[in-house]
């Protein structure tokens, strides 16, 4: 059943959380591949494992 809002409750609708928690989560999946691109360019051999199961080795 659908019913028109009020203005006090058309004031009291909050916008933005989905948009903040996204670039959250984005910040912190850019930070984890560029630890592991620093890690893969400026060392001679090494291994790292991402969440998920990935495993990544260079020699």
């Amino acid at each position: 059943m659908k019913h028109e809002l009020s203005e006090l409750d058309k004031r009291e609708i909050k916008f933005g959380e989905g948009i903040t928690l996204t670039a959250i989560m984005a910040i912190c999946a850019i930070a984890v591949v560029a630890v592991i691109v620093y890690r893969l360019f400026l060392s001679k051999e090494g291994s790292t494992t991402i969440p998920g199961g990935w495993k990544f080795t260079w020699e």
